[in-house]
């Protein structure tokens, strides 16, 4: 459900372009330049002579770091992310390092996503292909968004949320869609432009 082919079987640099495409071929976004530093962090465990890793994994630490401080966006190399991932605005995004993506998703700034309890650190969501993110989204718990869901601006979700479904509210709720008069109002942005360029496969 979650991705066509795992990131692990794609080469780095393959990686690293499809992310550029996703992010309208733009290396200043600061976005990309963080799903830059989490593809790195990734590729240097394939490193496996821990005398050669160790001077990369020093290097990673202090670019997550630089992420974290001067981006706000902090999403650690643990991370099962997908391939495309798009970041539209950069700023308040936590992914926490049990979180498991699939491709094409869209995240915009201030979501969070992560554990519901200190009590069970192992329950992370798993966020379907093609899911949409609203500005200040909430994901939290061992919980799955199926593909191509929305999730709107400022939800708090707690619960599965179905394939295709629109969430929104506090906690969140599956609302039909043929209510919404435009789906893309609850996400917060102004930039996204509908799928991205670069073919699925």
């Amino acid at each position: 459900m979650v991705s066509n082919q795992n990131p692990s079987d794609i080469g780095f640099w393959d990686l690293l372009r499809e992310d550029f495409v996703a992010h309208k071929n733009d290396w200043g976004r600061l976005g990309y330049r963080a799903l830059v530093v989490h593809r790195f962090g990734n590729w240097r465990m394939g490193v496996t002579n821990p005398v050669l890793r160790a001077p990369l994994s020093m290097l990673y630490r202090a670019l997550f770091r630089h992420c974290r401080a001067s981006y706000g966006i902090e999403i650690p190399y643990s991370v099962k992310l997908g391939r495309r991932v798009a970041i539209e605005h950069h700023s308040g995004i936590i992914l926490n390092g049990g979180v498991v993506m699939g491709d094409d998703v869209v995240l915009r700034q201030n979501t969070t996503i992560g554990v519901r309890s200190g009590d069970d650190i192992e329950a992370n969501p798993v966020i379907g292909s093609g899911v949409e993110i609203g500005a200040g989204a909430v994901i939290l718990g061992g919980l799955t968004i199926g593909n191509g869901a929305t999730i709107g601006t400022n939800a708090v979700v707690l619960t599965d949320i179905p394939a295709g479904a629109l969430a929104v509210g506090v906690p969140a709720r599956v609302v039909d869609r043929s209510s919404e008069s435009n789906g893309s109002a609850q996400l917060g942005s102004t930039e996204h432009e509908g799928p991205h360029d670069i073919g699925r496969g």
